[in-house]
């Protein structure tokens, strides 16, 4: 006689009700849940072989990660980091939604359209009303989210990956400061990519601060927002450069590193400019090779993509975990890891 569903729920302690879910690949099963319901159910002799493969591959985690589109050369890296770890657990189902960076209402319909279809979701978010409000239904429908490279506070999150954005900011700032040294005034500029990217805003204020309170001779004359677009990076540093050709540091909050260090050579200031950036990318390795680039602080996208998988599978399966957050790294041209 063939085995019911009762049977299954009484063998694999679960209701009734948890097995039709599981059976017909409803949402609301733990993985583990799922997992357990599907051995019984073989085991019982309730799903024939091709069935039962059918059912695992269908009961794959689907994570999806939301990433802005564009020229920034960290994300790419980040996105084939995330895939390639993705497709090396069977057990996951990874989906990858690009969408246009800097449009909060895009990024919050992007959210909203994942409530009830993804069991987790990574993003790196702008710090939005809309955003946060997308954020806490997809928590509300039981998706557990984290934020990556930069944060987003007062909103539930399975956990934050990234570097400590501030941290980084008074860095650079310790970094460029004893590059040009106290006692001569001397400008410096910023470029970042959008200060609605809560982590620009803090390396920002980092950066400030650690300027105002050990470099005061180094004197801020601007901050261009380049929303991380080689080519408007570029403009934007040819521009400033002919307001000011006596410019002596630039830190760079975002990307854009390519454009910028392309203008700084076109107009012959490669040498005599400090050149302080964020991420280790084929563009800013050349560039510390050639002496435009003097620093890079890098955040590895491979250690990011890994623990976000991690955190949002654990989180989803109820298992404990550890949690091993990227560090803040310097690299000058003596220091370039291999790849």
């Amino acid at each position: 006689m063939r085995s019911t569903l009762m049977d299954i729920a009484r063998e694999a302690g679960v209701s009734p009700a948890t097995v039709d879910r599981v059976l017909n690949n409803r949402q609301g099963v733990r993985e583990r849940t799922r997992h357990a319901v599907l051995e019984t159910a073989r085991k019982l002799g309730y799903l024939t072989a091709p069935f039962s493969e059918t059912m695992e591959t269908a009961g794959k985690i689907r994570l999806d990660f939301v990433l802005p589109a564009g020229t920034n050369t960290f994300i790419a890296n980040l996105l084939t980091q995330i895939v390639n770890q993705g497709t090396i657990q069977e057990d996951l189902d990874i989906r990858i939604q690009s969408i246009e960076g800097f449009n909060p209402d895009t990024l919050a319909r992007t959210l909203h359209a994942l409530v009830g279809v993804t069991q987790g979701v990574g993003v790196i978010a702008l710090d939005h009303p809309t955003v946060r409000e997308a954020m806490r239904a997809l928590s509300l429908s039981g998706v557990p989210i984290v934020t990556l490279a930069s944060d987003i506070l007062h909103v539930p999150r399975a956990g934050y990956i990234g570097i400590d954005n501030r941290a980084a900011g008074r860095l650079a700032g310790y970094l460029l400061g004893r590059f040009l040294g106290n006692g001569t005034k001397r400008k410096i500029a910023l470029f970042a990519g959008s200060l609605s990217y809560r982590g620009h805003e803090e390396r920002e204020m980092g950066f400030r601060h650690v300027i105002t309170e050990e470099f005061r001779d180094l004197d801020i004359v601007e901050l261009r927002e380049v929303r991380d677009d080689r080519q408007r990076a570029y403009e934007e540093a040819a521009a400033l450069f002919k307001r000011h050709p006596d410019l002596s540091g630039i830190y760079n909050i975002g990307a854009g590193n390519a454009g910028i260090g392309q203008a700084l050579q076109e107009v012959g200031m490669a040498s005599t400019v400090i050149f302080v950036g964020h991420e280790l990318t084929e563009s800013t390795k050349r560039f510390l090779l050639d002496g435009t680039i003097d620093a890079v602080i890098d955040q590895n996208p491979r250690v990011e993509a890994r623990e976000a998988i991690s955190v949002l599978k654990n989180t989803i399966l109820g298992r404990k975990f550890e949690h091993h957050p990227p560090r803040l790294q310097v690299i000058f041209r003596e220091n370039i890891p291999e790849s």
